[in-house]
């Protein structure tokens, strides 16, 4: 049994928290608060195929360190996640990637929509978490651009009772705008490419064919002030959908890419000043349901080159929380709120089962973020340097301890 005394609840109360478990352990949380263990509802992995960004050995690292006992990982790898035989063969690598660093972390997987694969769908269906449709190109080539594509993998989500998850860019609006910024080499191009306007489209596609077809959907990575009016208009309705935005949608915009160049480029891309508190409002009000790391790691050589050559995505996992925590220092969210949107809504989300992981805070502990001390093996954050007040201390995931600086 693992007794954690004079730990403080989400309200500040004193308290006695204990946790089967082999060991006999008794720890003092005077001074720290109890979280449970958290759950990320998007990350790249990049298992299998792309391990040289990251694996399951280093990111069950990053998460235990983030505070993330439970992860939901992405398909698009090499070769993609988009039949039952691939999704048993990476989940035969990630549980042994998991043994091999003696992490028992929690995940779920989704199968990637794909037009030449409908038929897996039903084969997989009670393997995955849901579906993931990118309807606007990304790492990979798992593109769902066209309308009959797109009506048909939503009928066979309503037909097998699947969450569907969207990455919502218009691809055709994408290949449009490339045209009109032929040339371009600034990183800044990138925010103008993607364009609110192109996140709008696909996002009001994809609501449109959730309440055609009476499927739930979930929004990912929403970037922009003018979804959230979108979807709050939707869930008025009585849809089924839930939302998620990101840290570096967040807490970054525009600006950065003067100082990061292409350690900025993620998809769907940064937004001008004003949209990142918009979202946070988003979050306060209930329309934003789910906060998301979109931990998608690139080598730092890979992020050095210029504009069009540069791979999208940003690491995460680990700087997350102490974003959030910052955040509740500045009055901008409640505790109560953080753990809604990094537990209660994802746990919902996707149908999990609850479990007994926590997470011991100390929400006074100050600390700047260091790229060569975080465990993803890409050993770099957009976040350098910023100093962020709120860190996870220990992480319990199935009655074992790990140390959050020390795993």
């Amino acid at each position: 049994m693992i007794t954690i005394v004079g730990v403080s609840d989400l309200e500040g109360n004193e308290i006695e928290h204990m946790i089967d478990s082999e060991l006999d352990l008794a720890i003092d949380g005077r001074g720290l608060t109890l979280f449970p263990g958290l759950i990320d509802p998007h990350v790249h992995f990049r298992t299998p195929g792309l391990m040289d960004k990251e694996n399951w050995e280093t990111g069950a690292k990053a998460a235990i360190a983030g505070g993330y006992t439970t992860v939901i990982d992405m398909p698009n790898t090499l070769p993609p996640c988009i039949t039952l035989a691939r999704l048993r063969d990476k989940q035969k690598l990630i549980n042994k990637q998991l043994r091999k660093v003696g992490i028992p972390l929690h995940y779920g997987l989704y199968i990637g929509a794909d037009k030449l694969h409908f038929d897996e769908i039903k084969k997989v269906k009670k393997h995955v978490v849901g579906i993931k449709v990118f309807m606007g190109s990304s790492t990979g080539d798992l593109v769902m651009d066209d309308e009959s594509s797109l009506h048909a993998i939503f009928t066979l989500a309503h037909a097998h009772d699947l969450l569907i998850s969207v990455h919502a860019e218009d691809e055709e609006m994408i290949q449009e705008r490339k045209k009109q910024f032929l040339g371009q080499t600034s990183f800044e191009t990138h925010s103008q490419i993607r364009s609110v306007e192109v996140a709008c489209k696909a996002t009001e596609k994809a609501i449109e064919l959730a309440k055609t077809y009476d499927v739930r959907l979930n929004l990912l990575h929403i970037s922009t002030k003018e979804e959230l009016a979108i979807i709050k208009k939707a869930k008025d309705e009585g849809l089924k959908i839930t939302a998620e935005t990101t840290p570096h949608h967040l807490f970054l915009d525009t600006s950065a890419y003067a100082t990061l160049g292409g350690k900025a480029q993620m998809n769907p891309p940064l937004r001008s000043k004003g949209h990142g508190a918009a979202l946070m409002q988003g979050i306060r009000d209930g329309v934003i349901d789910m906060v998301g790391s979109d931990h998608a790691p690139h080598t730092l050589e890979e992020k050095k080159g210029v504009y069009g050559m540069v791979p999208s995505g940003v690491p995460g996992i680990e700087t997350m929380l102490p974003l959030l925590l910052n955040a509740y220092h500045h009055d901008e969210l409640t505790l109560k709120k953080i753990v809604e949107v990094t537990y209660d809504n994802p746990l919902h989300t996707f149908s999990l089962k609850p479990h007994h992981d926590v997470v011991l805070i100390d929400l006074n502990k100050e600390k700047e973020v260091f790229g060569k001390n975080l465990m993803t093996k890409c050993k770099w954050s957009p976040y350098e340097g910023w100093k962020l007040k709120g860190w996870p201390i220990k992480t319990i995931i199935k009655g074992k301890v790990y140390d959050c600086e020390k795993i």
